[in-house]
């Protein structure tokens, strides 16, 4: 008996092509499913046929949703109050002020020209040459996610430091939080924001909407407070311009000098990272092409600018060093709100830090949960059938967001038996980020594949991608060092132990689950499963390719 694709005119063929494209996540196998083409937005379209990924977010976020969110990754406000102890330390004022203005690079085209929730991972697979693909990009995601992890673990920390801060100013400091305190706080705090990313893409948009204004006006009012009521000469009040823009105070122990002021950049690397996370929910913006990388590029010059001017306000007002760092609240920029602006507008404003902070975390776990959805889909992690699962009532990956929480959780367990430890998450972070963010942008230098999208940096490119690698490499150096010294097993940056660690387990996990995982099984993002139904080559859990004919049941 014929089939029905034999009876049909070569025409009537096309138009029934152009109608289905295929690729279904949502199970434990992938399977090919027919959709309509009809039925898709422009983006979605995009998405299956030249990517190979069935849509299964709704695109809810347009363009400031899209720029609030960028920005909200930072945190500035609050990640600067965070992370300042490293540039005193190590340098003083002028470390502070200095090394956030030497830093800076873009990559912000990729995003243009591979808008998927897979991020820069996702571009080795063009930028690379085939062979090399699946090697590349498994280091580069699992370095993007160990970033991405040890990003939201550690802005839950500063979260859960912030709230007892504003609990220690209002008791006059009769209550110290305790490291202990700190990691209980953190863990009912990481469950919140697991909760938050739960909810369907529309009301994560609504809450990330609006989020940029609110950071700007606490950011403004700060500044005008701190400017407005701090004193000179108090011991506590305004420094002269010469002290913010000269004084190298140095009490981390590193000599010479100049060694120990390169310390400073850990203060802008950190907040100035993770803005991949945007890229990371262009399933979900609408126009991802251009609103991504628009949204990338305007937030990277915003918290760049804001972030510079704010620092120097806080070097103006922070009256003595040793003292704000010898905080009994461990938090020195809190401790300069009180110094300043009493009680009240202490608490004020470290609640203000902590309200932004839980802001960053919102957005930075709804990035976390969309990457192990991607990855998952791609088989890179494993139990990968288990985290592609959308919950129907909200349209999210509920089981990605909830493993995200889990890990983040787990990570900052480590505060329990050493406080150093902690420190060195901020430091893997920006690390793990920036690295899994250069090789795909080395990739694109040395193989000449790349195709550029509708934003992009024309002849500029080549010379702020070469910057963006070199930069990295230099600022790994710094990073993988130890902050203070003598060197202790208190004091000491476990920020290599991290790297190890996460780079053993993914290499031993390659070679050790033989023909279901690892080299035999993962051979990149899956680019050639969006064929149309009638030519798809659809992977089975074994990774073998399997032909299915137009008018085959599936």
């Amino acid at each position: 008996m014929a089939k029905e694709s034999d009876q049909l005119s070569p025409d009537q063929m096309r138009r029934r092509k152009e109608s289905a494209v295929s690729v279904d996540v949502s199970g434990p196998h992938v399977r090919a499913r027919r959709f309509a083409v009809a039925d898709l937005t422009e983006a979605d379209r995009a998405l299956a046929a030249d990517f190979g990924y069935k849509p299964v977010f709704k695109r809810e976020f347009g363009y400031f949703a899209a720029f609030s969110f960028a920005v909200s990754i930072s945190g500035t406000f609050s990640t600067i109050a965070t992370t300042l102890v490293y540039p005193l330390q190590a340098g003083g004022s002028a470390s502070a002020v200095w090394c956030w203005l030497i830093s800076g690079a873009g990559f912000a085209e990729l995003v243009s020209a591979y808008p998927t929730c897979g991020g820069l991972y996702y571009t080795v697979s063009r930028l690379a040459p085939k062979e090399w693909v699946p090697s590349i990009s498994w280091v580069t995601g699992w370095l993007n996610l160990l970033g991405q992890v040890a990003g939201v673990a550690s802005s839950e920390w500063g979260a859960s430091a912030f709230l007892l801060a504003a609990i220690a100013i209002g008791t006059d400091f009769r209550y110290e939080p305790t490291t202990g305190q700190t990691v209980g706080v953190m863990a009912g705090l990481t469950v919140v924001t697991g909760l938050v990313n739960s909810l369907s893409t529309y009301w994560m948009e609504k809450i990330t909407k609006w989020y940029v204004v609110f950071h700007s006006l606490v950011i403004v009012t700060c500044s005008v407070a701190l400017l407005a009521m701090a004193q000179p000469g108090n011991g506590t009040g305004k420094h002269a311009a010469r002290y913010v823009f000269t004084d190298t105070h140095n009490v981390s122990g590193w000599t010479p000098q100049g060694w120990s002021f390169l310390f400073g950049f850990l203060l802008v690397s950190w907040t100035m990272t993770d803005y991949e996370a945007t890229a990371h929910i262009t399933e979900e913006i609408r126009e991802p092409e251009l609103k991504a990388p628009w949204a990338i590029s305007l937030a990277m010059l915003f918290t760049y600018v804001v972030g510079w001017l704010f620092t120097i306000v806080l070097c103006f007002c922070m009256g003595d060093v040793d003292s704000i760092l010898g905080s009994r609240i461990a938090q020195p920029v809190a401790q300069i709100f009180f110094n300043i602006l009493g009680k009240t507008g202490g608490m004020v404003f470290t609640i203000c830090a902590f309200v932004i902070i839980k802001f960053v975390t919102f957005a930075a776990m709804q990035a976390l949960g969309r990457t192990v959805f991607a990855f998952s889909r791609d088989r890179l992690v494993p139990f990968s059938n288990v985290w592609t699962k959308i919950l129907p009532l909200t349209g999210t990956p509920i089981l990605a967001v909830w493993i995200s929480v889990f890990f983040c959780i787990a990570i900052n367990l480590i505060g329990l038996g050493s406080y150093t430890a902690i420190l060195g998450v901020f430091n893997v972070c920006a690390i793990a980020l920036d690295w899994s963010y250069c090789i795909p942008i080395f990739c694109k230098l040395m193989f000449g594949k790349f195709e550029p999208g509708p934003w992009h940096m024309g002849r500029l490119s080549i010379f702020v991608n070469s910057w963006a690698c070199i930069w990295t490499v230099f600022v790994t150096v710094i990073f993988i060092m130890p902050t203070i010294r003598p060197v202790t097993a208190a004091n000491m940056n476990y920020v290599i132990v991290y790297l190890a660690g996460i780079l053993l387990f993914s290499t031993l996990y390659w070679f050790a689950r033989g023909k279901n995982y690892g080299k035999r099984f993962y051979t990149g993002p899956l680019v050639e499963s969006g064929e149309h139904v009638d030519s798809d080559a659809v992977r089975d859990e074994d990774g073998a390719e399997h032909k299915k004919s137009l008018d085959q049941e599936v």
